[in-house]
């Protein structure tokens, strides 16, 4: 895995709960899926059927 600085409200935030939740700036510079069914994946990653779901950007 490549090292990058993580900047925080650039490529992460953290919730109400105070978890870190990483934002699709973030994973798109990582540049790859985890399959961890992250909040903003931008690759379509389903947990539940651990598929890929293509998704239209255009209409987005």
């Amino acid at each position: 895995m490549a090292h990058f600085d993580i900047k925080e409200h650039e490529d992460f935030y953290y919730n109400e709960q105070g978890y870190k939740v990483f934002t699709e700036k973030f994973h798109l510079k990582r540049g790859y899926c985890c399959k961890s069914g992250c909040k903003h994946c931008p690759y379509g990653y389903d947990k539940k059927t651990d598929t890929f779901i293509k998704i239209d950007k255009k209409n987005k």
